[in-house]
């Protein structure tokens, strides 16, 4: 039997190529800028008149749920809160149905009208990709169904609605003492966001990132359609839509994969001086039978007091030497661990740990450590969070850059940015550690650097917003720029994690040898390209008169 994508080709030949060339040329606002943005991508604002028409026709649908068409400001904010696009209505779905009788709506009035459809979870997006302009919103936490069910067994496993916040997943999950595989480092997120995008945190390098976690998806196409899918069942449209960036369908339901969950954590703490040996130990780590569940690192640029601030959660091992170091005006990177154990298993805990920390090579006196609950360390991001509220610094801009370079080029990406661009501050945390490219699923959309071993480096940014100087956004951005300006110039062969492009030249390149495959699917699942807009990789198809 063909695939999906080969039947739907063969038997919508004519609709095929109307709408290859209603999409390509579209796209085109000159031969060096496709796409160039989103304000393009929606063509000019929508009349007043076609609004009214816009809202006229979704009202009369026939839903359990409910759209709003006021007080949905909400809709063009997000997590990044530099761009905003307001849409013309916000979808409150009680059932998939709800979502699936909205975009076949949309998808049957065809060209004739300019509305699209975003998915929006907990609005976590950074540059408007779960926004809409002039068009609908679907805010999937309301989405009722199904009922959060866990299945214990040989390969146990949980069925959750795609807007279900993983941290509900994980208290669900424990009372059966299991629990999600792999995770993110902020839980806080929607199932069908990460799995849109990857979910990589420091478990990715045992288990793989969220979407290599998964048994099985519902999902509603841009023509309306809901389809089941799995590696067996609709195979070509489950590659696609992990990590597809929203492009081929909505995540109303996901199977997840459990294992049996700890009770407790030892959460550790190291610095090295040295980069080159940094990155040594964490390759060693990520590669050995025996090592911990979690890795991940950080570089940190002038922090005044460093060890003293670990001081509030962590204990450190030797701390009358710990009190003598200073990380004053220096680049330090800090390697960070953790290994599952229950409480029964302390004295063979001390052992493995103590073993593993013998074959590493840091500053002993860095060596800090705490044993938490399983619970505390992966919900340790929300503390801050809740700080950084008190204070009213939760909801300013975040210009995050995320990128994925290959191990080979690891030490020259860190000598032009660590050791030029960023040389005082960071404006937040710099995340960077190791990944194992033969634990992740190379059939879904989720686009990788060449090389077995690459490292996820996140720049995550926070911006004072009347700010003009370094803590500024135009400064940040500046230096992001220059970072990406830098790795182009070197041909690095990075890749964006959480990506985001102004052109469609960019997308290609982004996407590589992928990117027919990426678009093929496209026209098979979206083929008038309803749905997230905001990613702003196809533009709504114009008829041309």
């Amino acid at each position: 039997m063909g695939s999906p994508l080969s039947s739907f080709l063969k038997q919508n030949k004519p609709l095929f190529f109307r709408i290859f060339f209603i999409l390509f040329f579209s796209c085109i606002s000159d031969t060096a800028n496709l796409c160039s943005d989103l304000s393009l991508a929606t063509t000019a604002v929508q009349t007043h008149s076609a609004s009214s028409d816009n809202h006229f026709s979704l009202k009369k649908l026939t839903l359990d749920g409910h759209f709003s068409f006021e007080n949905i400001h909400y809709a063009a904010k997000d997590f990044g809160n530099t761009y905003h696009f307001h849409p013309s209505a916000v979808l409150y779905p009680k059932s998939v149905s709800d979502i699936s009788s909205t975009i076949k709506h949309i998808f049957n009035i065809g060209t004739a009208s300019q509305l699209t459809v975003a998915a929006r979870g907990h609005g976590h997006s950074l540059q408007g990709q779960a926004q809409a302009h002039q068009g609908v919103v679907i805010n999937m936490p309301s989405l009722q169904e199904p009922v959060m069910k866990v299945h214990t067994g040989e390969l146990p496993y949980v069925d959750v609605s795609g807007g279900e916040l993983w941290i509900n997943i994980l208290h669900e999950t424990l009372k059966h003492g299991l629990a999600p595989k792999s995770w993110t480092d902020y839980l806080h997120l929607t199932v069908g966001g990460t799995l849109s995008n990857a979910g990589i945190s420091g478990q990715a390098f045992l288990h793989g990132p969220q979407i290599n976690n998964v048994y099985k998806l519902e999902v509603v196409t841009g023509k309306g359609d809901v389809l089941t899918c799995s590696e067996q069942q609709n195979a070509d449209l489950f590659h696609g839509v992990l990590g597809g960036l929203g492009q081929f369908g909505i995540i109303t339901r996901a199977r997840i994969s459990l294992e049996p969950a700890p009770k407790m954590v030892r959460w550790i703490r190291v610095l090295y001086s040295e980069f080159s040996i940094f990155t040594k130990d964490q390759e060693h780590l990520i590669s050995s039978e025996s090592s911990f569940d979690y890795i991940e690192g950080f570089v940190i640029i002038n922090r005044t007091g460093l060890l003293n601030n670990w001081r509030s959660s962590f204990n450190p091992r030797d701390p009358l030497q710990a009190s003598k170091f200073n990380s004053d005006g220096k680049v330090l990177y800090c390697l960070e661990m953790a290994k599952h154990f229950n409480p029964d298993e302390a004295g063979i805990m001390d052992k493995k740990t103590e073993s593993l920390l013998s074959k590493l090579s840091f500053i002993p006196s860095t060596l800090f450590q705490s044993d938490v609950s399983y619970v505390d360390f992966l919900d340790r991001v929300h503390v801050s969070e809740i700080k950084l509220r008190e204070k009213g610094l939760w909801e300013v801009p975040h210009p995050w850059l995320n990128l994925l370079i290959p191990k080979s080029k690891i030490s020259d990406f860190a000598q032009q940015v660590f050791g030029e661009i960023l040389k005082d501050n960071s404006n937040g945390p710099i995340l960077i550690y190791p990944v194992n490219k033969s634990k992740w699923n190379r059939k879904t959309s989720f686009v990788t650097p060449d090389e077995d071993i690459f490292y996820l480096v996140a720049f995550l940014s926070s911006a004072l917003p009347s700010s003009r100087g370094t803590d500024g956004l135009e400064h940040i951005n500046n230096q992001h720029q220059r970072i990406l300006d830098v790795s182009t110039r070197a041909n690095l062969g990075i890749k964006q994690y959480l990506p985001h492009y102004s052109t469609q030249k960019e997308w290609q390149a982004h996407f590589g040898p992928q990117w027919k495959l990426f678009v093929q699917r496209k026209y098979a699942y979206d083929p008038l390209a309803i749905l997230a807009p905001g990613q702003r990789i196809f533009q709504k198809a114009i008829p041309f008169l």
